[in-house]
């Protein structure tokens, strides 16, 4: 996986996550704010709203205010988001996601494409 994949990786992610969320507060009332954060969620996914200056305080916002709801964002947009998103990843995740990075690069040096599964795999589950 090469950078361009990981970001439409990382992007589709964040479109799935927009969807599921907005899905399930559908029926929430119109001013309700976890219905106002997962439309917010959704403008980003659809690029209306820039995806690294308002996504660190997108997520911010809902791990502070709606901790129940954080573990359904993937782990992978934290790493991806990087700043202020990397408080909610222990030391040794973050450690992970780093050495995937560094293989993403070598593999990108050497003219290959990182198999993403399998470095995962090598370097222990990320989820």
């Amino acid at each position: 996986m090469d950078d361009t994949q990981y970001a439409t990786y990382c992007r589709d992610q964040m479109a799935q996550f927009a969807a599921t969320l907005e899905k399930r507060t559908a029926d929430l009332g119109e001013n309700d704010s976890l219905r106002e954060l997962a439309a917010a969620f959704t403008a980003l996914a659809n690029g209306e709203r820039d995806l690294y200056s308002d996504g660190p305080g997108l997520v911010s916002r809902l791990f502070t205010t709606y901790p129940d709801f954080a573990p359904t964002l993937p782990r992978d947009l934290l790493w991806f988001l990087g700043g202020e998103c990397l408080h909610y990843m222990p030391d040794e995740e973050i450690n992970r996601y780093q050495q995937l990075d560094e293989l993403r690069h070598e593999a990108a040096e050497q003219g290959k494409v990182l198999d993403i599964q399998q470095a995962r795999e090598s370097l222990g589950r990320l989820q």
